[in-house]
């Protein structure tokens, strides 16, 4: 069982959604779309399900073309942010009512919702109505909603966005126990880089419309075909530094110079891109051959256990995940330093030339 989608673009009011992209999904896998608001999730979602006909390319359903077919022929189930039950029907009902209006036999029906139920953990909750639920699990009532109809194509659109941290993380973690169980198409959209990683599976990454990179997930992450990629999955987004070799020595847009070493000594002379994740910059060494660079401290955000520290490097905003209450001043100029086994390196096109030695080893 397959989705594939060949070719497929959309545009609407002289504006293009998605430029044309081909992506295909394998049953029983779990697949990420990942991107910021307005990368084109939901509206690839749509095309998936049929809500929208591509201006160009196909949907292809196990080699089928159904690009023409109605939303109601397909084998689809889908979850949105914002989760809707019928309030006046208790939960029992609520996931049964795909199954009656689908004429199926009333034990196959309680047969099929007791299961679901059961998976989604409200089979004592069967009686009661959405709204004497909690947000989790009126959500998890939607979502038994959508399973019960045995979709071979299960949309799940940003579903947990609107639920508190606790739910939210205890949901994440339940998701791919369901996924697994179901033997489905999952497709889940995300605007966050963690909740990618915390899914696994595989991960779309998503930029004004443009599909940039699709595999598995921690492939991705760690080896991103192009900055773009390498922007949208980091949370905060990737710092970058623009960078030129000659010979031994690299020098950096602030006049300053250093030995290559490690990767970095292999490069070709040329100007490139350097990139490195906020995790990845410390205010103390901590490593021999750790690259310093002097930067303006500008805000600090203390949210427990770890402070982002924002900084201004000769116009280039950096930020920076440090471990511990930090008591810093802004505005002062401080020392941070970065092991180069860290840094990836991009074309001046913005295309991967070397990965970060940490991220081949991992």
């Amino acid at each position: 069982m397959t989705l594939t989608l060949d070719g497929v673009s959309l545009a609407s009011g002289g504006r293009t959604l998605i430029h044309p992209t081909d992506l295909t999904l394998n049953r029983g896998t779990m697949n990420v779309l990942l991107g910021p608001t307005g990368a084109g999730k939901t509206e690839l979602m749509r095309l998936m399900a049929g809500l929208d006909k591509p201006n160009t390319g196909r949907v292809l359903w196990d080699g089928e073309d159904v690009t023409g077919q109605r939303v109601q022929d397909r084998q689809i189930a889908m979850v949105y942010q914002q989760f809707i039950n019928y309030p006046s029907m208790s939960v029992y009902d609520n996931i049964a009512s795909p199954l009656r209006l689908m004429g199926k036999p009333k034990a196959e029906i309680d047969k099929a919702v007791r299961e679901n139920a059961a998976l989604m953990k409200l089979d004592g909750m069967l009686d009661r109505k959405p709204l004497e639920l909690s947000g989790g699990q009126q959500q998890r009532c939607a979502l038994a909603r959508a399973l019960v109809k045995g979709a071979g194509l299960v949309l799940l659109d940003e579903p947990l966005a609107n639920l508190d941290y606790k739910l939210r993380e205890e949901l994440r973690a339940e998701i791919p126990r369901i996924f697994e169980a179901s033997g489905a198409i999952f497709v889940y959209a995300t605007t966050e880089p963690e909740e990618a990683l915390l899914l696994g599976g595989n991960t779309a990454t998503l930029w004004q419309g443009k599909l940039t990179q699709f595999g598995p997930t921690s492939e991705v992450y760690r080896q991103p075909v192009d900055a773009t990629t390498a922007r949208v999955f980091s949370d905060p987004p990737m710092n970058f530094l623009q960078v030129s070799k000659t010979g031994p020595q690299l020098m950096f847009g602030d006049g300053q110079s250093m030995q290559a070493s490690g990767q970095l000594a292999d490069l070709a002379d040329g100007r490139y891109l350097a990139g490195f994740r906020p995790n990845h910059l410390e205010i103390e060494q901590h490593t021999d051959g750790a690259m310093e660079f002097t930067a303006e401290l500008a805000v600090t955000e203390i949210t427990g256990s770890e402070t982002f520290v924002h900084l201004d490097h000769h116009g280039e905003r950096w930020i920076g995940l440090i471990h511990g209450v930090r008591s810093l001043n802004i505005g002062d100029q401080i020392p941070v330093y970065l092991d180069p086994s860290h840094v990836y390196i991009f074309g001046e096109d913005g295309s991967l030339v070397s990965p970060a030695a940490y991220a081949v080893a991992a």
